[in-house]
């Protein structure tokens, strides 16, 4: 399918697109399931509590075990003591299990979601760019002309390295490369910009 490119003056170019990532069938059930995956993982696990073997300090036998009157006991690191282990408490990061999304069902998902911007006229294709941008105020200036706002936008290595600097402090834009962005991503943004050579780079990786 053919969709227009802009340049930075908001000058227009057809370009062609594959319909398997950008006219796919938009499964909202499995954007759904990956969006959850996808929080679950970012959740940081790092609660953490001693268990009955790792609190520091002697092992031996309090008292004896029988003739004291008392109930039995071995160390003070037992958790019905002050200072002793915890019993089944949280065990750090380590113990959570990361889920995991294989690769057709990212790829699925990213169709979706691309999909679903284009019907909705959220996706902007722009041309590559070839001249290096030092002032915030212009590309600025060229996000305002050309209705930029609320945008991912996910840039080609050359283009990144161009703009990346001047277009970082820009509120409510996220900049970003085509290893380096995920299905939350996508949805957290109203529009989804690509240039030219990042939207060739996806086609190739999602197709």
């Amino acid at each position: 399918m053919k969709i227009e490119k802009l340049d930075i003056n908001g000058k227009k170019q057809p370009i062609e697109i594959l319909d398997k990532v950008f006219s796919a069938k938009i499964n909202k059930k499995l954007v759904n399931n990956i969006l959850y995956k996808t929080n679950a993982n970012y959740k940081g696990r790092h609660a953490k509590t001693k268990q009955q073997n790792e609190v520091s300090g002697p092992t031996s036998k309090i008292y004896a075990q029988k003739g004291t009157g008392n109930a039995r006991h071995a160390s003070r690191k037992a958790p019905i003591f002050v200072g002793g282990g915890v019993a089944h408490g949280p065990k750090g990061e380590l113990s959570y299990k990361k889920r995991k999304l294989n690769k057709s069902e990212k790829k699925l998902g990213i169709a979706s979601l691309m999909s679903e911007k284009l019907k909705n006229n959220n996706l902007i294709i722009l041309s590559d760019f070839n001249i290096k941008i030092k002032k915030t105020k212009e590309i600025h200036n060229i996000l305002k002309k050309l209705e930029i706002f609320d945008s991912l936008i996910i840039l080609d290595k050359s283009s990144k390295e161009k703009i990346e600097k001047s277009i970082r402090n820009i509120p409510n834009i996220k900049v970003t490369d085509i290893n380096h962005f995920s299905a939350f991503d996508v949805v957290k943004f109203k529009k989804v910009v690509f240039t030219e050579s990042s939207v060739k780079e996806l086609e190739k990786r999602y197709a």
